[in-house]
């Protein structure tokens, strides 16, 4: 580990307090630790990647304001955007291990070496030939990808301009990169799992803070006053919301419950009553990573002191179908064949399951293994097809669907938690919800 490495995360492990009084990092700070988390991840996890897939040569082109999503996990921190157009060039060499190389018109970061001189060069392609010949590489990846965007990020001129440079000699050695970047991106590195922790700790206090009577004025308080005190609350904590919150409601009332409308517009605005059954879809950005949280909270009538059995009982078969869902998890098992088991065991146990669960990092609905989609429950072609990987994290997201007698209606008990999936299985990184928060009725 370099000495810029251990320093900023000396600094990060270190200066942040307990959860209760948990503040992010000041930006300073935060940059020393995104450049040292990537430049951890560029010279200890991309050579084993590399080699893993058989590539001798990565390359990842943009231009700038046109940003290849993976381009953006590799700039410098103080970088918002690439600069004109430019080039990053990664050949794991044999004799001196992985270059890491930027045809770029500016120095890009400390991880990169310069390997464009424009006085001597003035023409960018042809010093990435420079480079090309230099090494010879038996193949040269591309980000192209069908089934992820994320992994897509090569655009129509670039890549022109790319092979009207490239001799022919080496047209026939241009192939797709998707393996390497979708492992690229869903690989996580253990500095990046003490941010999630954290970061799921943070949203999970700030879920609690907002699903109380210190924030909601039964009667008065609104679904829309919720999402925006979300909003709010985040900015206030110097966080940023990758997309915008939604709160629900289910309730004793003639309404039947629309997946669509609830994950969209939480069924409109409405005034949250005692009775009421909330749900919240939240997710955090820090550190260029990502969190997903759904939880519920039962407001309570007067003179209640706990949440009705038969909220209760349905939170708890949400859990019962958690565990069953994630005893599937095993390495090199596909999306689709963990969503099949899993279905078919929480049928037999005599549940309503749907499951819908995807990878997170680097983006919120992030590459890698999709398990179920909540309009595609009998599998997912392409991303559903991807084998499960050690090292990668989940929101495990799923609902299930309970008759309420009571209600004389189905209610869905849906729930989202992030977890980390190594060689013990899955592990949540801040626990789950097993109790449904109260809300005082004062």
């Amino acid at each position: 580990m370099s000495k810029i490495i251990a320093t900023s995360l000396f600094i990060f492990a270190f200066s942040v307090p307990a959860l209760a009084d948990w503040q992010p990092l000041p930006l300073r700070e935060r940059a020393q630790v995104i450049d040292s988390i990537t430049e951890q991840r560029i010279t200890t996890l991309l050579p084993r990647l590399m080699k893993q897939h058989g590539v001798d040569m990565w390359l990842i082109i943009s231009r700038e304001y046109n940003e290849d999503p993976i381009i953006k996990t590799m700039l410098p921190a103080t970088w918002h955007s690439a600069r004109r157009r430019t080039i990053l060039a990664f050949i794991n060499t044999p004799e001196e291990g992985l270059k890491a190389l930027a045809i770029a018109p500016y120095k890009v970061g400390i991880v990169f070496e310069r390997a464009w001189d424009k006085k001597n060069q003035p023409n960018q392609w042809q010093a990435l030939n420079d480079v090309i010949n230099l090494y010879k590489p038996r193949n040269i990846a591309l980000n192209e990808s069908e089934y992820w965007g994320h992994a897509d990020g090569l655009n129509v001129t670039d890549k022109r301009e790319l092979i009207d440079a490239l001799p022919k000699a080496y047209h026939h050695k241009l192939v797709s990169a998707e393996p390497l970047a979708i492992a690229w991106l869903e690989t996580r590195i253990e500095p990046e799992l003490e941010i999630m922790e954290q970061l799921v700790a943070q949203a999970h206090a700030i879920i609690a803070e907002g699903f109380s009577s210190k924030t909601i004025e039964v009667g008065k308080t609104t679904t829309e006053d919720m999402q925006w005190w979300f909003r709010e609350k985040v900015l206030s904590l110097n966080l940023q919301t990758w997309f915008h919150p939604t709160v629900a409601i289910q309730r004793s009332d003639a309404a039947k419950f629309d997946h669509e409308d609830s994950f969209t517009n939480g069924y409109g605005e409405q005034v949250i009553q005692a009775g009421d059954l909330l749900h919240v879809d939240f997710g955090l950005s820090y550190l260029r990573l990502n969190t997903d949280t759904q939880q519920h909270a039962y407001v309570l009538k007067q003179g209640e002191r706990q949440a009705p059995n038969y909220l209760v009982n349905a939170l708890q078969k949400a859990n019962l179908l958690q565990d069953i869902f994630t005893q599937e998890f095993a390495e090199g098992r596909t999306g689709n064949q963990v969503l099949k088991s899993s279905l078919n065991k929480a049928k037999a146990k005599g549940l309503k399951p749907t499951i819908y669960t995807h990878p997170l990092g680097y983006h919120g609905h992030g590459a890698g293994t999709t398990i179920g989609m909540w309009d595609q429950q009998n599998g997912v072609v392409g991303t559903g097809d991807y084998p499960l990987h050690y090292q990668t994290a989940y929101s495990i997201e799923l609902n299930n669907a309970v008759y309420l007698n009571a209600w004389q209606k189905e209610i869905r008990i849906m729930l989202e938690e992030n977890a980390y999936f190594d060689e013990s299985g899955i592990r949540y990184f801040d626990g789950r919800q097993t109790e449904l928060l109260l809300i005082e009725n004062n």
